[in-house]
């Protein structure tokens, strides 16, 4: 106990209530295990302790801070994230009306445009995840609480606000989670798939390819075009998702008195969170689908938008190392899907071709993303209902990993 109170004296100096400790202590990896070693229950009874032994710094506020409501729908981050699938349909559309020299150039610059906006989306809405360092500030007159006046933390330390402010957060404009350029690559590459790859695995298993692709979903090496568009235009759903899961984890943080019940309060919105996403991004698979005449590829589509918002919310939410290796075995799976069949033309590699044949002959071209996308989207849910859960997740303290 002397060893954790020197460790984490500064933390319960701070700290406003035990909450904000057991939120500091999980995040610097306290566990239950480690509270029973002190012979404490859990997380939350081992910080009631720290909390009561250290006391706090207190030091009057100033009176110029300003309150920001958060989070909050934001105009820029509606049409950033709506602006994906509208340079991903103009690109397409280009396609469609040009030949020869003319044609490469719009694709070259579609995917550079596309690519450009999609990192704006992810770096200017909610899909970039909590601020690394927030400040608590009170908003006058924004709603009566019944009690006595409440301490809560602010930049400059502890302080007291009136039963008629509400606490507030407001984020300087650093996140919390880096995207690594590993798990950059990865994404691209399952979008990459998601556009060419059936149609290349089908060329491969026939002979081919004998040409590039043309585009056309009835050429030699097939493009599916509907799942792509709709994967981009699923940025806004996903922005909107992340929105409501950061609404319910504020919520919790400042509703909540153990980590328990932050841990009940904030799993209805995460699981709420991937239900919306799939049933929107369903909807835009028929819509492309119907637009296009082209198959909606359901299965396909649904595993990659699962697992991509599972990796992105992880990211975001300081856990980004398992989100890499995920996206990295979902790669290897389908690089290998592809290499198998072609190391096994070789002389007397045959072999090499009969698992993937065989995958194929049961459930098409379309099982081989369906089974690597989804078998990474279920250890990612698994892994994000473990840890999204938890309050450091969500902490508004903290540096970026």
């Amino acid at each position: 106990m002397k060893a954790l109170l020197h460790r984490h004296r500064e933390l319960c100096e701070r700290a406003v209530d035990p909450l904000e400790i057991a939120v500091g202590l999980e995040a610097q990896g306290v566990t239950d295990r480690t509270a029973a070693r002190c012979r404490h229950r859990d997380v939350f009874s081992l910080a009631e302790e720290l909390h009561a032994r250290v006391p706090r710094a207190t030091e009057r506020p100033s009176s110029e801070s300003q309150p920001l409501p958060v989070p909050r729908v934001r105009a820029r981050w509606l049409l950033l994230t709506l602006l994906p699938g509208a340079l991903g349909a103009g690109t397409a559309t280009g396609l469609r009306l040009t030949q020869g020299t003319p044609r490469l150039l719009v694709a070259l610059g579609g995917l550079l445009a596309v690519a450009l906006a999609t990192r704006a989306a992810l770096r200017h809405s909610p899909l970039a995840g909590p601020p690394a360092t927030r400040a608590w500030h009170t908003a006058p007159g924004a709603g009566a609480d019944v009690g006595e006046g409440r301490t809560v933390p602010d930049a400059r330390g502890a302080r007291t606000v009136p039963p008629d402010a509400r606490a507030r957060r407001i984020a300087p404009g650093t996140h919390a989670g880096r995207t690594t350029l590993g798990t950059r690559v990865w994404t691209l590459w399952l979008l990459g798939y998601a556009l060419l790859g059936d149609g290349l695995l089908h060329a491969v298993l026939t002979g081919g390819p004998d040409a590039p692709p043309t585009g056309s979903p009835e050429g030699p090496w097939p493009t599916a075009t509907a799942p792509a568009l709709a994967l981009l235009l699923a940025c806004a759903p996903a922005a909107w998702c992340a929105h409501l899961l950061a609404v319910g984890a504020h919520r919790g943080l400042t509703g909540s008195r153990t980590l328990r019940q932050f841990t009940a309060s904030v799993t209805p919105p995460l699981l709420g969170a991937y239900a919306l996403f799939l049933a929107a991004l369903a909807a835009l698979l028929t819509l492309y689908g119907t637009a296009l005449h082209q198959p909606a590829a359901y299965p396909q589509a649904l595993t990659l938008g699962a697992l991509l918002l599972s990796a992105r919310l992880l990211t975001t939410h300081r856990h980004p190392r398992v989100p890499a290796r995920a996206l990295g075995a979902a790669v290897l799976a389908e690089a290998l899907a592809l290499a198998l069949p072609t190391a096994g033309r070789l002389p007397g590699c045959a072999f090499l071709a009969v698992p993937v044949q065989t995958l194929v002959d049961v459930g098409g071209e379309a099982a081989v993303p369906v089974l690597a996308c989804g078998t990474a989207a279920l250890a990612l849910l698994w892994h994000a209902g473990r840890t999204l859960t938890r309050a450091s997740a969500h902490a508004p303290t903290g540096a970026p990993e």
